[in-house]
């Protein structure tokens, strides 16, 4: 746990603060994950290192974000959301420092995310388009466990 803004808010990677409820509001609320669904909310959380903001005085959920990772090679950076209420506080930018930060995730090389609109902050923090696209694929499943191929 650590201090975000003074004694305002902090961080925890503690599973068991994660308020579900504030978490689904947050990704409904966003381009990426609008129509989510709750049990898939839960699993992605339950297999990933999340990472909440909170406010000392309520204990209240005002940020997420969560890493997908195997803690060896790569991150994938993900849901990084702060309620809209508290944003342009730098509460992004020092949640960001705290997931650095993690000494979990200190030897690993390659981080990637995606976003729409949020290029400049994460540029901040040595993000940029990929140096080699044509290397990096995409497959997208149609939701029905089919393999897509014929």
């Amino acid at each position: 746990m650590s201090s975000l803004t003074g004694d305002q808010f902090e961080v925890s990677t503690d599973p068991a603060r994660l308020d579900l409820d504030a978490v689904e509001g947050f990704l409904r609320n966003s381009y990426w994950a609008a129509n989510r669904p709750r049990d898939v909310i839960e699993r992605s959380i339950r297999h990933s290192r999340c990472f909440g903001v909170y406010e000392n005085t309520t204990g209240r959920q005002v940020g997420f974000a969560r890493a997908v990772t195997d803690f060896a090679t790569f991150v994938w950076l993900c849901d990084v959301v702060i309620h809209e209420a508290y944003r342009r506080r730098g509460l992004g930018k020092r949640l960001m420092g705290y997931i650095f930060a993690d000494p979990e995730f200190a030897r690993i090389r390659r981080w990637i995310l995606a976003t729409r609109d949020a290029h400049e902050l994460y540029g901040r923090y040595g993000f940029a388009p990929f140096a080699h696209p044509e290397r990096w694929l995409e497959r997208v499943n149609d939701g029905t466990g089919s393999s897509g191929s014929s």
